[in-house]
């Protein structure tokens, strides 16, 4: 097969992968059951109204909710007031100088709630709060995937039992998300006395809200390079992969090289490259042996104003499908459902590297860590680009690849170029075991 035949092929095989990407702006099919409920359940009514519990749960298996955290809205359907709250807060008070007597925690009738931070008073909390509106992830971390709050709703008319919020919303760390209407559900039943007795609660309400990376965002965050021990060239990432902007000496856009404002407030502001986006994974092939093979995966923050707090990357390729161990990071094995390859996700370890720190006049900041993959006789090869990931997202963001003919190739196996890729083996054989040689060899049919 010729090079420009085998490059065709190539692209065959990788355009679903390829789709997937692109359809990923409004569906992940990934994480296809992800999305965010949020849940009012009333536990008992009051003279002119109601309290009730509300949560908010991150379904989302890799997507989560960081700082500043959820800001959760609605519009009442009357004229109701907040009276009290306990583990959140409404931003604003709003116009209660209609009331005499007791003056409502909130008169909005639009009002916006924010999580408290972990060190609020006890006197103001209630459980499941305080998280500083931090929602982990499902896969890693279920026990702080979620955020709770109580409400004591007033004012409602009389001989009636509250109407259900309209026009919910939901800012989780920025835009993005579009919640469903509030819909009735089946009143939620919970374990009391060591899990002994169930009770259910009066009434629940519930709405679901879903992501759209391109709602949030036009363009993406973040991009992927790729190199080998075999190819000496590097696949950067493609040009303009986060969009385009001028390299400006008064750092307006981005910071060029040798120059470093001494004023940075804006929390875009990153450093001037070809591909212009915040954040870069870059995939090595280190090496392979008998039975395994070795990969590093490196994150690079190119955010002047911004650190990545329990950031996580996510990474499909069929490699995954066998044991493998990450050195220096946290991982775990999605399950999917017709997804042809099996879903890897990292994240950081506690004290360690959790956070990759904003980039600096020193350089950018980044965490690495090795892979070691075994190997499926049955199906493991270099050739084809089946060594690189078909996605890469960081944060639940998919991450631009590079075009499939661009990916490093294998060297020419043909008996004319036989020799040379020979002695470019042996530049590697002062870290590869004599056992390694060979089997490198035997992979590119020089046996």
């Amino acid at each position: 097969m010729n090079t420009t035949t085998s490059r065709v092929w190539r692209y065959f095989q990788l355009l679903p992968f390829i789709m997937i990407c692109r359809f990923s702006d409004c569906y992940d099919p990934l994480d296809p059951n992800g999305s965010i409920t949020v849940i009012f359940d009333t536990l008992k009514y009051t003279h002119d109204g109601y309290v009730a519990r509300v949560t908010i749960q991150n379904n989302y298996q890799y997507r989560h909710v960081e700082e500043p955290g959820w800001k959760l809205g609605w519009t009442w359907a009357k004229n109701e007031v907040i009276w009290s709250m306990a583990g959140a807060f409404a931003i604003q008070q709003g116009n209660c100088s209609s009331f005499n007597y007791q003056v409502p925690h909130s008169c909005k009738p639009d009002p916006v709630i924010v999580d408290l931070m972990s060190d609020a008073p006890a006197q103001n909390r209630s459980d499941g709060c305080c998280r500083g509106g931090i929602l982990s992830s499902w896969a890693i971390n279920p026990s702080a995937s979620y955020s709770s709050f109580k409400i004591t709703v007033g004012n409602v008319e009389e001989n009636c039992t509250g109407s259900k919020p309209l026009n919910l919303t939901l800012a989780a760390s920025g835009p993005g998300y579009t919640c469903g209407p509030v819909m009735d559900s089946s009143p939620t039943v919970y374990s009391v006395i060591g899990g002994r007795r169930e009770e259910q609660v009066l009434r629940t309400w519930i709405s679901t809200c879903t992501y759209s990376s391109y709602v949030a965002s036009k363009t993406p965050i973040c991009c992927v390079s790729l190199s080998t021990f075999y190819n000496p060239t590097i696949t950067s990432c493609p040009s303009c992969s986060c969009g385009c902007r001028v390299a400006d000496p008064l750092a307006t856009s981005c910071i060029s090289e040798g120059v470093f404002p001494s004023n940075l407030l804006d929390i875009d502001l990153i450093h001037c490259t070809d591909h212009m986006c915040p954040l870069r994974v870059h995939w090595h092939i280190m090496n392979i042996y008998v039975s395994h093979w070795r990969v590093k995966l490196t994150v690079s923050n190119f955010n002047y104003g911004k650190d990545y707090s329990d950031w996580n990357v996510l990474v499909q390729h069929p490699g995954f499908g066998q044991p493998s161990t990450a050195f220096s990071f946290n991982s775990t094995i999605i399950p999917t459902v017709g997804v042809p390859e099996d879903i890897a996700l990292f994240w950081g370890k506690a004290f360690h590297n959790t956070n990759i720190l904003k980039a600096d006049k020193g350089g950018v900041g980044s965490v690495t860590t090795e892979i070691l993959l075994q190997k499926d006789s049955s199906s493991f090869t270099l050739g084809n680009g089946w060594g690189f990931p078909r996605a890469i997202y960081f944060n639940g963001e998919n991450c631009r690849m590079p075009l499939p003919d661009t990916f490093p190739m294998l060297p020419n196996s043909s008996l004319n170029r036989r020799t040379s890729n020979f002695l470019f083996l042996l530049m590697f054989s002062f870290y590869l075991s004599i056992q390694d040689v060979l089997c490198v060899l035997n992979h590119f049919s020089l046996l």
